[in-house]
């Protein structure tokens, strides 16, 4: 039923902007049954999409109160990558940030403020429209997939591994870790990762944004000789890369809600490293309070036991968060289909979230479009997914 009287307007900073915050501090985020986290924007509602070529606000009001907002952002992907569908460039827009107040739901309000962002990435010339969440998000799924005729495209896994008070020992004698020039990167990432799903464009913009830590490369250090040189992406024989993403800069996490078993976990972890410091188990740090995270992107690995070099960059990054005040924990997200980075990357499954479900539109009614996005949505999943930090 629809909201009589309801406005969806652009957001404007000078006069939604603590409303809007207001809001965000009102709506949990996360599955119910497991964790809820709090999002802490840093007074800025619009960090999370800032760093986007193309971004919109929406916002939803009644009777001069703030209900509803809705983020959305466009960009230039990788669509297909399979032989069933090979790839082509889709403009694509991405969906997220959707919140409705707690009194205000189950009123047509989110489907006021999605059929609105819907008409700008029309506007905008988009493709395909994209939005992501839990498999267990049942009001989401329902709305996107009900009643936007949304399709169940992809499951990723998102992986996250806490920050603890002690550092991994990587044993330069076997593996080398080399960091590499913003062009270096570039390079290898349009040459080995250009066919993964979902990859941007405009990817010297995200490697070259102050966010942007830089990248590193692992390879086994038996006959490497000297630093590897990847300006015209080439590569060792095997080999790993990775990019980090500082979005603790952004906004901040905190845990709300924790199940029992994470905090009998946590406070056992503190007290065996207390009494028992030769067991170097580590301690985590406190999660109820407010902090941030560093984002791991662009993961790829080829050649034989390069899954082993995935994991050693982990433990470097881990390494590099332990220098930082704020970081506490390590984030990344993979295609459902990867189970070497599953196995490989250091995680906590009470922090992870095992099924991240992503769903597509085809916004465009000709036929050559809708039979690109049936051949797309029927191919199996490409192991390589690229997520990009910017929308995380």
């Amino acid at each position: 039923m629809g909201f009589k009287g309801l406005v969806i307007r652009s957001y404007d900073g000078q006069f939604d902007r603590a409303r809007v915050v207001d809001l965000e501090r009102r709506c949990e985020v996360g599955p119910s049954k497991r964790v809820f986290l709090f999002t802490d924007t840093l007074g800025d509602p619009i960090c999370r999409i800032r760093n986007s070529p193309l971004y919109k606000m929406l916002v939803a009001e009644w009777e001069k109160e703030l209900v509803g907002v809705i983020q959305g952002s466009i960009k230039t992907v990788v669509a297909g990558g399979h032989k069933a569908a090979p790839s082509f460039p889709a403009k694509v827009g991405y969906i997220l940030g959707l919140r409705v107040a707690p009194p205000y739901r189950h009123r047509g309000i989110g489907s006021s403020l999605v059929r609105h962002l819907e008409h700008w990435f029309s506007f905008n010339d988009v493709d395909y429209s994209c939005m992501a969440t839990h498999k267990d998000n049942h009001a989401s799924l329902n709305l996107f997939i009900n009643n936007f005729r949304y399709i169940k495209f992809r499951t990723a896994r998102i992986l996250a591994n806490p920050v603890t008070n002690r550092p991994y020992q990587i044993d330069p004698s076997k593996i080398k870790i080399q960091r590499l020039k913003i062009e270096e990167a570039e390079a290898i990432y349009k040459k080995h990762m250009a066919t993964a799903e979902f990859f941007p464009k405009d990817i010297n913009s995200i490697l070259r944004n102050k966010l942007s830590l830089g990248t590193w490369m692992a390879y086994y250090s038996a006959g490497a000789g000297g630093d590897f040189s990847g300006e015209k992406g080439e590569t060792p024989a095997s080999w790993a890369v990775v990019s980090l993403w500082n979005s603790g800069e952004v906004f901040k996490l905190r845990l709300g809600k924790a199940p029992v078993a994470w905090i009998i976990y946590t406070k056992s972890l503190k007290f065996v490293d207390k009494i028992l410091p030769w067991l170097k188990v580590g301690s985590v740090a406190d999660f109820f309070e407010p902090f941030g995270f560093y984002f791991v992107y662009g993961v790829h690995h080829e050649g034989p036991f390069s899954g082993r070099l995935v994991r050693a960059l982990c433990q470097y990054v881990h390494n590099m968060a332990l220098k930082s005040r704020d970081c506490k924990v390590i984030v990344t997200e993979i295609g459902g289909e990867d189970d070497v980075l599953k196995k490989e990357i250091p995680h906590w499954k009470l922090l992870s979230c095992p099924q991240d479900l992503w769903c597509i539109k085809g916004l465009k009614s000709n036929n050559g479009d809708h039979n690109h996005l049936l051949e797309w949505t029927k191919a199996p999943p490409n192991r390589a997914l690229f997520v990009d930090p910017r929308e995380v």
